[in-house]
């Protein structure tokens, strides 16, 4: 008999959420900041940190490991925001035209942009608009070559107006790295940019599959040492794989109800993988 049943999914973004969780004090300054930037592009809601009046770094959300997900997908960071026109866009500090996209960083005086929710996350890190991401595309040093020139530590002397652009564009690479870096969170990701919602309330009824999970963690909780616990991890990230093929093609073909029964399976094979993480 199995055991009596336990949660076996939770929402992509509470999981998000306890990773990035924002300080009442952050939130609303930026709310107070709406409006003096408002000829600026729409800020992310993310910030990592930022100054005080003493000049001193607070921190303003964790930074902890990735859980699945920042997609922000709009509260997770999910680019979700609209598009906003584009009309001589320059540099706000020397006014100088950009030299290349995504326009984050002035090349001519070095000055951290403003955040342009127009750009999505792929653009950020120059890759195409598309599911499969190849390891020659080094997404981990163009990740960390944008922290070089956005991390706010590297602005902390200057006007607050930049502080605040540098601890958003920062907060956006990391979420933008985090979410493309993930099969699942990519997934979702790139199914909210074609117009379509993964309701991550929803969960498989296939009695099928929910046992199958049972199982799993079952064994997972019964799992005699590290070895054990490894076999059963590279289990799951063989099934983890084998849907996220199935979701490339999926998506290649436009079958977007069929990608979506692949992001709810990676889920639970996700879930199960993240409680193994934690027991070894």
């Amino acid at each position: 008999m199995l055991k009596a049943k336990k949660k076996l999914w939770s929402p992509l973004s509470k999981r998000l959420l306890q990773t990035r969780t924002i300080s009442s004090t952050t939130c609303g300054f930026l709310q107070n900041q709406q409006q003096h930037l408002s000829n600026s592009q729409p800020h992310s809601p993310f910030p990592f940190f930022s100054y005080n009046n003493n000049n001193k770094k607070i921190q303003t959300s964790s930074s902890s490991g990735f859980s699945s997900h920042f997609l922000s997908f709009s509260g997770k960071s999910f680019c979700s925001a609209q598009s906003s026109e584009k009309t001589n866009l320059r540099c706000w500090n020397c006014n100088a035209e950009p030299q290349n996209a995504p326009f984050l960083v002035c090349e001519s005086c070095t000055t951290i942009q403003p955040v342009d929710h127009s750009v999505d996350y792929f653009q950020i890190f120059g890759l195409e608009n598309k599911y499969e991401i190849e390891e020659d595309h080094n997404l981990e040093v163009k990740y960390k070559n944008w922290q070089k020139k956005l991390h706010p530590d590297l602005v902390h002397s200057k006007p607050e107006k930049e502080r605040e652009f540098a601890a958003e564009q920062s907060a956006r690479v990391i979420d933008a790295y985090r979410t493309l870096n993930n099969a699942l969170s990519r997934a979702i990701y790139i199914l909210k940019l074609e117009g379509v919602n993964v309701n991550e309330e929803e969960t498989v009824s296939e009695p099928e599959l929910l046992a199958e999970i049972m199982e799993i963690r079952e064994a997972v909780e019964e799992a005699p040492d590290y070895q054990a616990l490894k076999e059963i991890q590279s289990s799951m990230q063989e099934k983890l794989q084998n849907w996220s093929n199935s979701f490339a093609s999926a998506f290649r073909g436009h079958k977007f109800e069929e990608a979506k029964n692949c992001i709810r399976r990676m889920t639970y094979y996700d879930r199960v993988n993240e409680e193994i993480v934690k027991r070894l």
